[in-house]
This record gives C-alpha cells, structure tokens and sequence, in this order.
C-alpha cells in the first residue's frame, strides 16, 4: 500500500509513523504542505493519507481534496472538522449523553457574565478553536471575566467575539489523555501538574494511566460521538466522574508512547490500514 503522511513539520511523531509504515512492508509518502501543491487531478496514487498538519483549517481542507479523490483519509474532514471546532465537539457529545463539563455560549460581555453567574465562579474561557492550552483563561470572579472578555473582544477576529464560558473542574492535580478509536482505547496517561492548565506541551507531566472500564467506556463513546476515527481524548477526573473535555484529531503522542510503551504510531498506521 502507498500510505502518505500530510505533515507541516516533521516532529518525532511524524517520523514515527513514517517508520512504522515501513516496517509494516508499506509505502511511506511523505507530503510537506508548506513546500509542495495540492492538486484536485487525482494524480497521486496513494491507497491512504494520514493527516498530520498542525493548522486544524489545513488539516481539514487537504482531508476533504483528499477524499474528493476517492482516497481513504484518517482523520476524516467531517471528524477533524468537528474536534476542530469546540462548539461542534460539545454538541456532539452532549447529543450523545457523554458526560462534559457545563458549558455555555455568550456573544458579548453582558451575555458573559450571566453565562459565568448561572455556572458559577470561577469559570474557564476558552477560544472555540485552538490547542496547546493557548488563550484559556480562568476568571475567578466578575472583574477577572470582565477583564478576559474585553481582551478576547480586541482581538481582530469573529472567533474571538464567540465566548465558550465552562464551568471549573477542581480536578486533583491532574488530567487525562487517552489515545482511541471508535472500538477500543489504545493508551491513556495523566498529565500532571501544579498549574490548572496540565498539557504536556505547557510544562505538564506524563504518566501512564490505567485503562480503567470507565475510561474506556466514556473514550469510545466519545469518538463515535463525533464521528469515529483515532484521537486523542481530554477527560477530567470530577466528583461526579470522568467528563470530557474535548477530543483531537491529530494528536501529539510522542510523551504517551515513551512513558506507556505503546507504539501509538504502530496503532495509528494499523487503524489507517483497517480497511485493507
């Protein structure tokens, strides 16, 4: 099979793959986004692309040229299109009855602050796109959430003027990643950390987790939820159980395969290949 990996820059996860694709006998495609045009003529051959672009809008839009193509794309557009998306992810789950945090939308500063006094302080403010922990801010009381939302509102772009205001987890030091597809879970680590804002690539500790029935019951439920595909999933450890925090579609894994053992690039080219 000629298997192609669409990257923008070649991280170790990227390598890992494209190692793994050859040691399963196949083809390995390397495509680099930022040097090389895509074409709609249909003239690349490939039997499977694996997305891994960094921008969730170039991911997106090369799964869609990719699938208008007739080629199996992993993640699909619809997928990566909805984990791009929080408002799209938190719809998903919720119609699916997976457990999330209370969350509210707001399109102004008044509005804010009423969706911040029915949850009730503190509250967490995140952009409805982005990763990386990147402009979540907490806001512990009004003057805070003033502050935040008049800063968001400066800020020349629409996404900005939509506030996704989620009630705060007092989670015990640590989160959740779990890798999964819409059968089974793959791997799972703690992010821990002193600060509320546990991502790896913010300063957070992995540590391999237990893949516990609860885990794997609400990670599957919630990649059916947005489609299916092999993602990373956020949960959070409440008092009233595990809650999804959000889901990616493509997911860093590097810290996760080093601490757990897992070959999470293995699993990702052999649930690409699924079909063959």
């Amino acid at each position: 099979m000629r298997v192609a990996v669409v990257y923008e820059r070649m991280r170790p996860e990227e390598r890992q793959i494209i190692e793994a694709i050859r040691e399963m006998g196949h083809e390995a495609v390397p495509y680099h986004l930022n040097s090389s045009p895509l074409s709609f003529e249909g003239e690349y051959e490939l039997d499977v692309v694996i997305i891994r672009a960094i921008s969730s809008t170039r991911a997106q839009v090369t799964a869609s040229l990719f699938e208008g193509l007739g080629v199996r794309v992993v993640n699909s557009s619809r997928v990566l299109s909805t984990c791009g998306n929080k408002v799209m992810t938190t719809s998903a789950l919720v119609k699916a009855g997976v457990p999330t945090p209370r969350t509210k939308l707001a399109f102004n500063l008044e509005g804010a602050l009423k969706a911040a006094e029915s949850l009730g302080y503190p509250v967490v403010v995140k952009p409805i796109n982005g990763s990386w922990g990147r402009l979540v801010s907490l806001a512990e009381d009004e003057e805070e959430l003033r502050t935040i939302i008049e800063h968001r509102e400066a800020i020349p772009s629409p996404y900005y003027r939509v506030h996704y205001i989620q009630e705060y987890v007092r989670k015990p030091g640590r989160d959740l990643r779990v890798y999964a597809t819409e059968e089974r879970v793959v791997a799972a680590i703690y992010r821990v950390s002193d600060h509320w804002i546990t991502n790896t690539a913010r300063g957070g500790r992995a540590e391999p987790a237990e893949i516990t029935e609860e885990i794997e019951d609400i990670s599957v439920k919630a990649v059916r939820a947005v489609g299916g595909g092999f993602l990373g999933i956020d949960l959070v450890e409440s008092e009233e159980g595990l809650k999804v925090l959000e889901l990616n579609g493509v997911t860093e894994f590097k810290n996760a395969s080093r601490v757990t053992g897992v070959d999470i690039a293995r699993e990702l080219v052999r649930y690409a290949l699924g079909g063959f």
